[in-house]
């Protein structure tokens, strides 16, 4: 898979470089590329921000900065998906960062201040998929934190990134329902013992007993997931 990231804080991404992100860019498994949106200006203090129409606070990213940038990034024949982390976006969920999974090229176009000018959407949709995606229900100073939960998600789906594969499928959100509590050694640590259900062997025994944690912690924390789960 191949990535590329549009900022104006290329220094951010710097954590790409570790954990499995990082073992999978050294094994060719995630071909990542971080620009600097400032390479695409062309005055000479480099400007990428304007007052808005319209009046307000803030100001809000030109549009020909990222015009120039994403001519120069997306593909000709419109395999690139470019994901535009906003809280005015869709809920980013599993399921969608597993469709996303099998994109073979994802461009992160990371807003600050106000946004970036809404025409450059409406101007790339002509040549790739556009994908307008929020964390949550709150704001952040830009879309750096967003883009890098998000390219984590994703690239963690990607095959032969996490080395047992199974570990993906039972972890939350996977079947609709939060992940059920895990133990290790000791079985008994300050005066807390794991469940004895664990220690049986009874692998059908075990089955049963992380379902049921599975739904009883989705209940308590999050009773929106039940009806889908």
């Amino acid at each position: 898979m191949r990535i590329d990231i549009v900022t104006i804080f290329p220094e951010f991404f710097s954590v790409l470089d570790v954990s499995l992100l990082g073992r999978a860019r050294t094994d060719g498994l995630l071909d990542v590329h971080v620009h600097d949106l400032r390479s695409w200006t062309t005055d000479r203090h480099r400007t990428v921000d304007d007052t808005p129409y319209g009046g307000g606070a803030g100001m809000v990213m030109k549009p020909e900065p990222w015009a120039q940038a994403l001519e120069s990034i997306l593909r000709p024949d419109g395999s690139s998906t470019l994901v535009v982390p906003t809280p005015a976006g869709t809920p980013f969920k599993q399921s969608l960062a597993r469709s996303l999974a099998v994109e073979p090229h994802l461009v992160f176009a990371c807003g600050r201040y106000e946004g970036i000018d809404a025409r450059v959407f409406e101007w790339a949709a002509s040549r790739c998929s556009v994908v307008e995606l929020s964390l949550g229900d709150y704001v952040l100073n830009g879309g750096e934190v967003a883009a890098m939960a998000v390219i984590e998600a994703v690239g963690r789906l990607v095959p032969g990134v996490v080395g047992n594969p199974e570990s993906l499928v039972e972890e939350s959100h996977e079947d609709g329902l939060l992940e059920y509590p895990s133990y290790t050694k000791p079985a008994s640590w300050r005066d807390i013992d794991v469940p004895e259900v664990l220690l049986s062997g009874h692998h059908g025994r075990v089955a049963a007993w992380r379902h049921e944690q599975q739904v009883e912690r989705t209940r308590r924390v999050r009773p929106d997931l039940l009806p889908d789960a």
